[in-house]
């Protein structure tokens, strides 16, 4: 705290972050964006996300020192990276309005409050970007500065005003947006990634207003006579750029989160039925070929059809009987209903498969084959393929499965003494 109250410009220059981080931050948010914004180009949500994340790009490309001087010299007007950096930094900030009114409210929403919302933000914020460019041409600023701008200039007549506006400009779309996200966030029956992302563009646009507050407070302590630059110059630019760095997290987490959500269940989902797969491995001889360019969706459906076919043509020889009593073997071993089902059907499979390595399959057309008999007399297998999930993880206890079996098959005298 001594540090921070005898030399707080020093001190904030530790926690310097440079400006290409968050650009660098945005522009992955923006190419991870990309493909789903033109596949569905006729979206006007995904347009909007994309336009905003271009333009807070464009913000910190042009915003950095570097740039800022580059652009003077290339033009020849000394400080035309002023006006140009503002008009990017409110229509930035009207783009953040206008996509957290047509998120929140759907892009189907055509009433007329968010039609009349829409055209205030949209008529009001291009108003503001003309006036900038109006009260630059007015103003004399023949000393280039590159960091301080907005206090060197903060007494010169029209540059006062310009850098006024721009300053209010933002600061009232951030509140606008910070309290739209935080009574949004509070609504029931959100996804919890949306929320998440929510909660991180809350928190961003939050920064955004200290960022506000810092160059406010400076420019206000310039009119008085009193030197608080620092706040201006040290500490509001790495506020921005943490405050865009979260903002681009908002945005990416919503749809990286259940991408990779949906990846890992699809992945764990293709783990899980690897017992039950392995088992008709046996019965079939054979399975999946190996696709190396198969993605995991595929990879998925074709374990799931390699099982399903699998368990149609074995599921001639389940015993009706075993199963029954397997089931209720399973509950009185305590099991619930839905795991003594999947512990019944793994027995059944079980003997199943043991029973066809022992005994071969009926001739084509004989008395005993299954085309021979009637097509009501085959066991319903609608549950059975619909549960191959739950069989293959009770297929990974066999102690469990053992248990039950050995119950299941005992003679009823043998286990009413037991119990």
């Amino acid at each position: 705290m001594t540090l921070l109250a005898l030399n707080p410009s020093r001190f904030l220059s530790e926690f310097y972050i440079s400006f290409w981080i968050p650009t660098a931050v945005l522009t992955a948010a923006l190419v991870i964006k990309l493909p789903t914004i033109i596949r569905l180009w006729r979206d006007p949500l995904l347009r909007a996300v994309g336009g905003l994340l271009l333009l807070a790009c464009a913000v910190f490309v042009f915003c950095s020192p570097t740039t800022i001087a580059r652009v003077n010299r290339l033009t020849g007007v000394p400080n035309i990276s002023a006006p140009w950096c503002y008009s990017l930094i409110t229509a930035f900030c009207g783009s953040c309005l206008l996509l957290i009114i047509t998120w929140r409210n759907g892009p189907s929403d055509r009433s007329a409050t968010t039609r009349r919302a829409t055209r205030r933000v949209v008529s009001g914020y291009c108003g503001v970007i003309v006036a900038l460019w109006v009260l630059f041409g007015l103003a004399d600023a023949p000393v280039e500065r590159l960091r301080d701008l907005d206090t060197y200039y903060a007494n010169t007549p029209f540059m006062r005003e310009e850098i006024l506006l721009y300053l209010v400009a933002h600061a009232v779309a951030c509140l606008i947006t910070s309290r739209l996200i935080w009574n949004w966030v509070r609504t029931e029956g959100l996804d919890a990634w949306l929320r998440w992302g929510l909660k991180l563009l809350g928190v961003g646009y939050l920064l955004n207003l200290i960022f506000d507050a810092s160059k406010l407070t400076a420019v206000a302590a310039r009119w008085c006579g009193h030197d608080l630059d620092w706040l201006s110059t040290d500490l509001a630019p790495p506020v921005a750029a943490l405050s865009a760095i979260l903002i681009a997290v908002g945005f990416i987490l919503p749809h990286a989160g259940q991408y990779l959500h949906d990846r890992w269940r699809v992945r764990l989902a293709h783990r899980e039925l690897r017992p039950l797969y392995q088992l008709m491995r046996t019965e079939n001889g054979e399975g999946v070929p190996f696709v190396l360019r198969a993605t995991p969706e595929l990879r998925l459906t074709r374990r799931e059809t390699f099982i399903r076919d699998v368990l149609l043509p074995l599921a001639r020889r389940l015993d009706p009987g075993l199963g029954s009593r397997a089931y209720d073997a399973a509950l009185g071993l305590g099991h619930p209903p839905e795991r003594a089902r999947a512990l019944a059907a793994a027995v059944s499979i079980l003997d199943a498969v043991e029973t066809g390595a022992r005994t071969p399959e009926p001739a084509w057309g004989s008395p005993q084959s299954p085309e021979a008999s009637d097509e009501g007399d085959g066991p319903d297998t609608t549950s059975l393929l619909q549960e191959i999930g739950a069989i293959s993880r009770a297929l990974r206890r066999p102690d469990e499965i053992e248990a039950v079996r050995a119950r299941a098959t005992a003679p009823a005298g043998s286990v009413a003494v037991h119990e």
